[in-house]
This record gives structure tokens, C-alpha cells and sequence, in this order.
């Protein structure tokens, strides 16, 4: 007998995991429209120097206008995140009432965002009376809702997931789309280099405006700077400006990881895990097998696999182009652009950052290029033997 994958997902909750895979793809769409503005060749904001005294301020002169797409796609994104909240549940209580529902039970199932117990609390009441018997104090389902309440977090339990969910879909459903606008995220100055981005201080969580000025140098100085804006979401009702992608991961993240599976299980959430997509557009003979052969990784992982990618190419290509007997910049480009962005990935890290006069590091690194440049020689050299192998007639 042919044993069953994702065992611990009911029949009943198939639909839920197609809508997981809906709303990753959705969060793909999101990610191809931020890589092409993020990476657009006059990029995303413009500076100019303005001489003030004594002192020259970098102003910003040019915020590039973000695809109105983006805004859209987010409110969809999240909306299906919540559906399938609201999905899981809607199954679970009608099979526990034997597919019995009526019109005015079914009304009160929903998922609660619940910041304080005695929110909670008056949540439950509320189906005291109408409601269904398994959304009533003390029962099992109520239990696992409960788990999941933005007060378990009894820290700023406001940015709880669910709470930053309903926020969200809340404002996306009744008053306006996803509200984004391009942070500046972090930035050096290039005779500065920072050991890590983290390492750089925190720039305020807020969109920077054209008018702005984000340094101020002596005058007669030119001080080279690298800018890292992204693309910012507002928090409803709130001054904060969280990355987008960054936004959508971790909430996408907590929904197909914990708070879907403990609606269905009641436990801890069990393996394997839901994939973060699976092919849903079109029909499947065997939907566990389609949800077996799935993805892992989330679109947002991809988004940052890629930007990360997209500017370590031009980085390996410099490499490779200053060490002895490297290959020419068109050949070393050609091999670099064939490689996938988990490759490019791949071959940069390894490469160690050296901020000091290491010896070693320096000559394990140099090793490390001459390899890469062998393996663009031999990249061109198998090119060059394919265009012997069928030439031009």
C-alpha cells in the first residue's frame, strides 16, 4: 500500500495549502517588480552636492516612483494569507459539527486577533449563543485558536504576525491598498568600508523624500558614499516603515509554518512541512504527490537570493579581471552570466572579508580567484570548442 505524504493534513485542508502556494506566488510577482526597480540603470534615488557654508550636503534630488502593481500585489498577497487562516479553521469547525452548519453558526467562525486575554475572552462569548458547540468556552478548537493570539507575545504583542496580518488586510479591505514608499535602509561612506551591514548604524524607519539630506561633508571634499534604499510598507496607524519583503516573509513565514499547521494538528507542528508552493496551475491526478515535490524556498528568499546575485556578478567579473593571466572582461562576463544566482552565490562566499593586513586570508583568497579564473578558462574553452564543432556555413 502506497503510504500517504503529509500524512497529518486531511483531505479537508488540501485547498488550504494551494492557497499558501497562491499567496507565495503572488509574493514572487511582488519580488520581480522590486528587482527590476530596485536594479534599473538610473537607479532608484538620485543625489546632488549643494554647497552650504562651509560644509557640501548630499541632497536627494530624485525618488524613482514605485510600479503601482507593488501595492496591489501586497494587499492580494496578505489577503490570501489570511484566507487561509480563515480556510483552515472553517474545515476544521465543520468537521467537527459533522458538515451541520447553519447559516448563522457559520457567520461567527472566523480567526480572532485578540491583543489582550480579556479580548480573547469576549471573543468567545460572542458565540456562546449562536455560535457553534466547537467555538465555545473550553473547547479544543478554542484552545488552539488561543495559542495563536497576538497576546502570547507579551511584548509588544502589536507586532505579533496575526496582529500585523489583520492590521494589514484590514486597512487593504476597508481604506486603501498596501501603503509603500523606498527607505534608506543603510549607507557608508566608501573610504569607510563596514565589516558587515549590520554593522552600519540604524537609519530611521521612515521614506526618505525628495529635499532630504543624508550627509554633510566639508567643503572641496568629495567623499564617495553607497546607498542601500529598499522599499518600505507602513503599518497602519502606525510611524513604522518595516522592509516590504521583509514584512511579507515573516508573516508568510508564521502562517504556513505554525499557525496553519497547529490549527490543524492542535500540537506542535509536524514534518514535513508545507512547501512554500507547489504547481497549482493546472489540475493534479495525486495533490500530495504535487505538495511533496514542492518548493522550500519562499519568494522572498528568492527575491534576496537574487539582488544578491544581481550585484555580485559585476563583483566576481572585477575579480577575476585584475589577477595575472586572467581571461578578457567579455569572457569572464559570458561565464558569470550563465551561472544561476545560487552559483554566483556560491562562488562569492568563498571569499573572506579581510579588514586588516591578514596574510593568510589574502593568500587563501587569491587562491581562491585563481581558481575562478581556471574555471573561466575552461568555460571559454569549452565555448570556443562547441562553435568549432558547428560553424557557420
Amino acid at each position: 500500500m502506497t503510504r500517504l505524504t503529509h500524512e497529518w493534513i486531511p483531505d479537508r485542508h488540501l485547498g488550504v495549502a494551494a492557497t499558501l502556494s497562491h499567496a507565495d506566488d503572488l509574493i514572487g510577482q511582488i519580488g520581480d517588480l522590486l528587482f527590476d526597480y530596485q536594479t534599473q540603470a538610473d537607479g532608484v534615488v538620485t543625489l546632488r552636492e549643494l554647497p552650504t557654508g562651509s560644509v557640501s550636503r548630499t541632497e536627494v534630488v530624485r525618488v524613482a516612483p514605485i510600479p503601482r502593481k507593488v501595492s496591489l500585489l501586497v494587499a492580494d498577497a496578505l489577503v490570501a494569507l489570511r484566507a487561509a487562516l480563515e480556510h483552515a479553521l472553517f474545515a476544521e469547525v465543520d468537521f467537527v459539527e459533522g458538515g451541520q452548519l447553519d447559516e448563522r453558526a457559520a457567520k461567527l467562525v472566523e480567526v480572532p486577533a485578540s491583543d489582550t486575554y480579556t479580548n480573547f475572552e469576549k471573543w468567545v462569548r460572542k458565540r456562546a449563543k449562536n455560535g457553534p458547540p466547537s467555538l465555545r468556552a473550553g473547547s479544543e478548537l478554542v484552545r488552539r485558536i488561543q495559542g495563536l493570539q497576538p497576546f502570547q507575545r507579551t511584548s509588544e504583542p502589536s507586532i505579533h504576525p496575526l496582529a500585523r496580518l489583520t492590521l494589514h488586510t484590514n486597512h487593504a479591505k476597508h481604506r486603501t491598498p498596501a501603503i509603500t514608499a523606498v527607505r534608506l535602509v543603510a549607507m557608508y561612506r566608501d573610504d569607510q568600508l563596514p565589516r558587515s551591514v549590520r554593522d552600519l548604524p540604524a537609519r530611521p524607519e521612515e521614506p526618505i523624500r525628495v529635499g532630504d539630506v543624508i550627509a554633510e561633508t566639508p567643503l572641496g571634499t568629495e567623499v564617495p558614499v553607497t546607498l542601500f534604499p529598499s522599499v518600505g510598507i507602513n503599518r497602519p496607524g502606525t510611524d513604522r516603515w518595516p522592509v516590504l519583503m521583509t514584512e511579507l516573509d515573516e508573516i508568510s513565514w508564521w502562517v504556513r509554518t505554525q499557525a496553519v499547521p497547529r490549527l490543524i494538528t492542535g500540537g506542535d507542528p509536524p514534518e514535513p512541512a508545507l512547501p512554500t508552493r507547489y504547481e497549482i496551475s493546472v489540475g493534479q491526478e495525486d495533490e500530495r504527490a504535487a505538495i511533496a515535490s514542492g518548493s522550500k524556498i519562499s519568494a522572498p528568499e528568492r527575491h534576496k537570493q537574487r539582488l544578491g546575485a544581481a550585484t555580485s556578478r559585476p563583483g566576481l567579473v572585477g575579480l577575476i579581471g585584475q589577477i595575472e593571466g586572467a581571461p578578457s572582461v567579455a569572457d569572464i562576463t559570458a561565464w558569470a552570466e550563465q551561472l544561476t544566482d545560487e552559483e554566483v552565490l556560491e562562488r562569492m562566499s568563498r571569499l573572506r572579508m579581510t579588514f586588516t593586513y591578514q596574510p593568510e586570508m589574502l593568500l587563501r583568497n587569491a587562491e581562491v580567484v585563481a581558481g575562478l579564473r581556471d574555471e573561466v578558462q575552461a568555460f571559454s574553452f569549452d565555448t570556443d570548442s562547441v562553435d568549432l564543432d558547428h560553424p557557420i556555413a
